[in-house]
């Protein structure tokens, strides 16, 4: 489903501020694989979702998804293929907007619109049962302005746009880092429930190792723009964060560093 052969990133070249952020990448997503990306801050995760997304152009390398190159497609384009979810609960949806206005928008993506208005009855239906799902009361609430919507409620939201119309991928880039632990718990469990619904091929950044290892079917850990680590199967099942530290400085030949990660 996506397909990523030796993208190199670097910003600033030949000034003083040069910074080789991704390093002759290369990763494969089956089908339906919901990987897990972690790693120090600088290690390149962010920087791997952007070029995907095609928020930059790549200095090298051939980009993928469902076997069309996007390598020279611009952003809006690429859009077709994936859904999106930021790390800051305000972007990715419209404030002043109803709840209901906001997944018509989402369900209306990449169609042809008309002046016509309204959403319809059984649309209506359908909005109310899948925010049910979510279990946040938001069923009730389709009229209400998503400015009044608490953060994880509207990363939940947020979610559900971004799967509404069933992506090729799903970039997660820290979608829970801002929110307080409970409801991040609460936001990833939704993740795994549409993820495992929908069998949607995933890419997740998160800053917590433990996140890391109890979501998804693939683990990789990135430093200074290279994948050095890639855990998957029965080993990632078994994995524990003190494995992963030992993994990290056996292959870096340095201690992790970030508290924050190892801490969650």
């Amino acid at each position: 489903m996506l397909e990523i052969k030796n993208i190199s990133k670097t910003f600033n070249p030949g000034t003083v501020n040069e910074k080789v952020a991704l390093d002759d990448v290369s990763l494969t997503l089956e089908n339906g694989d919901f990987v897990t990306v972690i790693g120090g801050n600088g290690a390149g995760k962010s920087t791997l979702l952007n070029a995907i997304a095609g928020v930059w152009p790549v200095d090298c390398g051939q980009i993928i998804i469902d076997g069309q190159d996007v390598t020279k497609l611009s952003e809006h384009k690429r859009a077709a293929f994936l859904g999106r979810v930021f790390q800051d609960p305000m972007n990715g949806t419209a404030a002043t907007m109803g709840i209901e206005e906001n997944l018509a928008l989402a369900l209306r993506r990449g169609t042809l619109r008309t002046l016509r208005s309204g959403i319809k009855s059984s649309e209506r239906e359908a909005y109310r049962e899948l925010l049910s799902k979510l279990g946040l009361g938001l069923e009730n609430r389709l009229t209400s302005k998503v400015g009044l919507l608490s953060g994880g409620q509207r990363q939940a939201l947020t979610l559900l746009m971004a799967t509404l119309k069933k992506p090729k991928l799903l970039l997660l880039d820290e979608h829970t880092a801002a929110l307080d632990p409970k409801t991040a718990a609460k936001v990833l469990e939704t993740t795994d429930m549409i993820i495992n619904r929908d069998r949607l091929t995933t890419l997740m950044i998160t800053h917590n190792m433990k996140d890391a290892i109890v979501h998804g079917n693939r683990l990789i850990m990135m430093m200074e723009g290279k994948i050095i680590l890639d855990i998957r199967g029965e080993e990632k099942k078994k994995l524990t964060v003190e494995d992963l530290l030992h993994k990290f400085e056996e292959v870096s030949g340095e201690e992790f560093a970030n508290d924050k990660a190892i801490l969650g």
